[in-house]
């Protein structure tokens, strides 16, 4: 499954250089990823309840182009490996046609002590992405 989101450069995400600074581009994959679970049924707020989180254990990003202020953004998220505890996420940043980023996300679940776990049965994401 791919999902897109998009969304606008707002002007306060941008540096003294007139571009989106490099950290924002990690709130833009955030916001897609949560969209892509919201898209695919996922229960996020019921993992959180049941005591247990997703957490980014890597992030490969490869800045292609700059972005501006009021620049129209879609960002691709697909599901490039699903494990019990964890998987990766790829996703591009387009304006346009241009590629603007590029990201491997590598995620695990952990507990409540931030130690990786099992999630109860009903939050293995292997049911819901391919």
């Amino acid at each position: 499954m791919k999902h897109a989101t998009s969304l606008t450069v707002r002007p306060y995400e941008c540096d003294s250089y007139g571009h989106v600074n490099h950290a924002v581009y990690v709130n833009y994959l955030e916001h897609a990823r949560m969209q892509f679970l919201h898209a695919a049924g996922f229960d996020y707020k019921g993992l959180i309840a049941a005591g247990f989180f997703t957490v980014i254990a890597r992030l490969d990003i490869s800045y292609r182009s700059p972005a501006y202020a009021g620049d129209a953004l879609e960002i691709e998220t697909e599901s490039t490996e699903t494990r019990r505890i964890g998987g990766t996420f790829h996703q591009v940043i387009r304006r346009g046609e241009t590629v603007v980023a590029e990201a491997d996300v590598h995620w695990c679940v952990v507990n409540g002590e931030g130690r990786p776990a099992r999630p109860p049965e009903k939050f293995d994401l292997r049911k819901r992405l391919p």
